[in-house]
């Protein structure tokens, strides 16, 4: 695993942050996941209170990609637990941006995997089988396309058009 630094990301990039094509996320994500640093190519899902088609899609090779999720925000499920998560790294993500709550955080913590949530919540969503995949999800400030390149460790997570160099 590569170690980046968004902060030294940020300075590299300041023409492209201040142009729109690198996007800084609002700061109100928590680390869980057993890295504190990764980054991928975005794949995108928007769900509410539903984690069906993140179940689909971490059983699906990740390829170093990392998932961006737009759980609405919701404060009152948990779109992914343990056994998601432990799919999701042995099936080679990189790690999720999940704009929502997790559960299972200790078990979460010792997983190879990166993992940014709003917060935890014990209950687990319904499976209604709804949600959409590859879509423009907004969130944080920032409107990210399926395909940017998501760079995440402690300080931040940035968001850019093109892959940057590390």
């Amino acid at each position: 695993m590569i170690n980046i630094s968004t902060p030294d990301l940020c300075d590299a990039h300041e023409a492209q942050i201040a142009a729109g094509s690198v996007k800084v996320l609002d700061a109100i994500f928590n680390n869980y996941g057993g890295h504190d640093c990764f980054f991928g190519q975005a794949v995108t899902i928007k769900c509410f209170e539903d984690n069906s088609i993140v179940k689909q899609l971490v059983g699906t090779p990740g390829k170093g990609r990392v998932v961006v999720m737009d759980g609405g925000g919701s404060l009152r499920r948990a779109i992914l637990g343990d056994m998601l998560a432990e799919n999701a790294a042995s099936n080679g993500w990189a790690g999720l941006v999940i704009n929502g709550c997790i559960r299972d955080c200790n078990e979460i913590a010792a997983i190879d995997l990166g993992v940014k949530a709003l917060n935890t919540h014990p209950m687990k969503t319904e499976k209604r089988g709804l949600g959409d995949l590859n879509i423009d999800v907004t969130f944080a400030g920032q409107t990210i396309r399926n395909g940017e390149w998501v760079y995440s460790d402690n300080n931040g997570i940035l968001v850019s058009e093109e892959k940057l160099d590390l």
